[in-house]
């Protein structure tokens, strides 16, 4: 058992007879009052995303959780295929499991987080950015660039962002995978 002290990003604790993710949290010291802790936390098995808060000291059930790298293969529908890099044995997860998927690039190496309980897997952890080519977005127009202005672009997975007008086809970016957003672009 662990107190709400013991809450950071990643954890993994049981809530509602689910297993959930915390994705964001935030302490809370009001000046009058007990303090809170306000969190975002992630269904595992639905990859609904809710909001709770927890009184300060209260216990929660914590999961014990194991992490592995694997090697992100190919899709099929909404199934993915993985490859352990270690033992070179191969799982499949749903597409759910994935916070993501759409920023996947076939050889990707992933971090799976599994439940030791009973070895189930909970989450695929993404790298924190990923590089990819844009293969479509139109050109941008001269003159057209007062403010920040940002275009769509489709990437070589099939995943639409916003680029700013000096990106052009088959330029590689790189793209933050926690916001699915444009971070820099890539001189090789």
């Amino acid at each position: 058992m662990a107190t709400t002290s013991d809450i950071r990003n990643g954890l993994c604790l049981r809530y509602n007879n689910d297993i959930f993710k915390v994705v964001e949290f935030l302490h809370v010291k009001p000046g009058k009052g007990p303090a809170f802790v306000r969190t975002k936390l992630k269904s595992l098995s639905s990859g609904k995303v809710l909001e709770n808060t927890f009184p300060a000291g209260r216990k929660i059930e914590d999961i014990r959780v194991e992490t592995r790298k694997y090697q992100f293969l190919y899709p099929e529908g909404d199934v993915f295929h993985f490859m352990n890099t270690d033992d070179y044995n191969q799982i499949t997860l749903g597409k759910e499991t994935l916070d993501t998927p759409d920023l996947l690039k076939e050889g990707e190496i992933v971090t799976v987080i599994f439940n030791t309980e009973d070895n189930m897997p909970l989450s695929v952890d993404m790298p924190a950015s990923v590089v990819l080519e844009i293969t479509h977005t139109e050109p941008g127009v001269k003159g057209n660039t007062a403010t920040n202005a940002t275009k769509p672009a489709t990437v070589e997975t099939g995943a639409l962002i916003n680029v700013p007008l000096f990106i052009n086809e088959g330029d590689k970016v790189k793209i933050d995978t926690a916001k699915g957003a444009y971070l820099e672009r890539v001189k090789e």
